[in-house]
């Protein structure tokens, strides 16, 4: 197979990928970075492409290649979601692209694409319908909700409708009560769900954690998912877990749970049956 395509020629596979009508295009950028590309739009998800001595892996591309986003989705204001280090130079190489963000982060991302008019607000529960693609944002609880009083949920996940597909990208979230209930009438298709977990010595060192590879599972079954792909994992040591857990688990227990590790940078093409 060779070295897996990187830099600008990863852009440019991304721009030159076809995806049928019914079909999406899936480019993991490492951690939750995730690229979508379906229904004539391509969509950028938390990219997080900042060099850091932190990283295991090295950033797929460098912001300013990015010149193909229509828009870019981001889940909460952690530097491995909203990363200052990539949306300025991003903003500038797509002018095209709108920026989704969770309404209390939202003045925040305005400065980093510096242009409030290009950024969305998103408020769980109320559907966004953008160029015939409707995005429905959902509570995430990291850890915790820290909801504010007037602006909502700084944490955030998406369901996204829109060729033909309901995906789901849960963002950073442990379950809670009301979450099956919530995305259950959505039918989803595909998910992608973090797997790395949390401890006491991960939050106590300031570490917010995740869902684990064990409760990621289930929810998928619980939510009678199509497919369900794991991220948020293999970027920094210490907060990261094998997929093959998730794997394992799921033939275990759920053997009838179609589930898919994605290889780096892609491409992955989903179809449903």
């Amino acid at each position: 197979m060779g070295r897996p395509t990187t830099g600008p020629a990863l852009v440019e596979r991304i721009g030159a990928q076809r995806v049928l009508e019914g079909a999406v295009g899936v480019w993991w950028l490492g951690q939750s970075s995730l690229v979508l590309k379906g229904g004539g739009t391509t969509i950028y998800i938390d990219p997080y492409l900042a060099p850091s001595e932190r990283r295991l892996t090295p950033p797929a591309c460098a912001p300013e290649d990015i010149a193909n986003a229509d828009l870019v989705l981001l889940t909460h204001d952690h530097g491995d979601h909203i990363d200052p280090a990539t949306l300025p130079a991003l903003a500038a190489a797509s002018p095209q692209a709108r920026f989704i963000a969770p309404r209390p982060v939202i003045a925040r991302v305005g400065e980093l694409v510096g242009n409030p008019a290009r950024v969305v607000p998103a408020t769980a529960g109320a559907p966004l319908d953008l160029g015939g693609m409707r995005i429905t944002p959902i509570p995430a609880k990291h850890e915790e909700f820290d909801r504010h009083p007037d602006l909502g949920y700084p944490y955030l996940g998406y369901v996204l409708q829109f060729a033909g597909l309901t995906i789901y990208n849960a963002g950073d979230t442990i379950p809670y009560e009301g979450l099956v209930d919530t995305l259950a009438p959505f039918a989803i298709d595909l998910a992608f769900l973090p797997i790395n977990g949390r401890d006491f010595f991960r939050t106590r060192s300031g570490t917010i954690g995740n869902m684990d590879y064990r409760e990621a599972a289930e929810l998928a079954v619980a939510l009678g998912v199509d497919l369900v792909v794991p991220v948020h994992y293999g970027m920094f040591a210490g907060n990261t877990v094998p997929p093959g857990h998730f794997v394992s688990y799921l033939a275990e227990h759920h053997p009838h749970q179609q589930a898919h590790v994605l290889g780096r940078y892609g491409p992955f093409l989903y179809q449903r049956p």
